[in-house]
């Protein structure tokens, strides 16, 4: 039975997506889900993902993992996270962003919104398609991109923590320097303010 399977591969709060179970028939693993929703054993996210019903320590109804379903559903296929998120991670901020901001292959408009148990996700489509050779890349030029919006910091602070943050991720310049094109002109100025212009020569 499709349960068994479930109970042995799936950890409480972690997405189950329809297309990775097992079973010939969809239609008919359809009908088996949707009867287990039913009976109370799983929940519902939306159409096509689920999760086992479980409940919490304090005696909640536990929750869906939002971090393991972005890195199932977003991540995990070619994708990173961008924006404020990022720019709060590594330092550069300490205003908490009010969403999940998400740069996927998944994507297929170029921004598109999405609310999951009441958090909000923005999945952005890349410039150009990831891959494990240019992800470290297009994260660090996302966050070029709007560095100037974001960062409270500046001098030389701001110097040290982008060449830290370039060095975390493994950033290839030469790379950098193929994808520059694809990204606005600012991204230029944000280089030679953080003091990496340099490395592009």
């Amino acid at each position: 039975m499709i349960y068994d399977y479930i109970i042995e591969n799936y950890k409480n709060g972690e997405p189950i997506f329809l297309g990775e179970l097992p079973g010939e028939s969809k239609d008919y693993l359809r009908q088996e889900m949707k009867q287990l929703v039913d009976d109370g054993r799983l929940e519902r996210l939306y159409n096509g993902v689920y999760y086992i019903s479980y409940i919490t320590i304090l005696g909640t109804k536990g929750k869906i993992s939002i971090d393991r379903y972005i890195e199932k559903k977003y991540l995990s296929s070619g994708g990173y996270v961008t924006g404020l998120q990022l720019a709060n991670k590594y330092g550069f901020t300490t205003q908490n962003p009010s969403c999940y901001e998400i740069c996927s292959n998944e994507a297929t408009t170029k921004q598109r919104k999405q609310v999951i148990d009441g958090n909000t996700i923005i999945v952005y489509k890349p410039v150009t398609v990831i891959t494990e050779n240019n992800k470290s890349e297009l994260q660090f030029l996302d966050l070029m991109t709007c560095i100037d919006k974001y960062s409270e910091i500046n001098g030389s602070e701001f110097a040290l923590k982008l060449r830290r943050f370039s060095e975390k991720l493994n950033v290839n310049f030469s790379m950098v320097k193929k994808l520059l094109p694809l990204y606005p002109d600012k991204v230029y100025r944000n280089l030679y303010e953080g003091g990496l212009i340099g490395e592009l020569v």
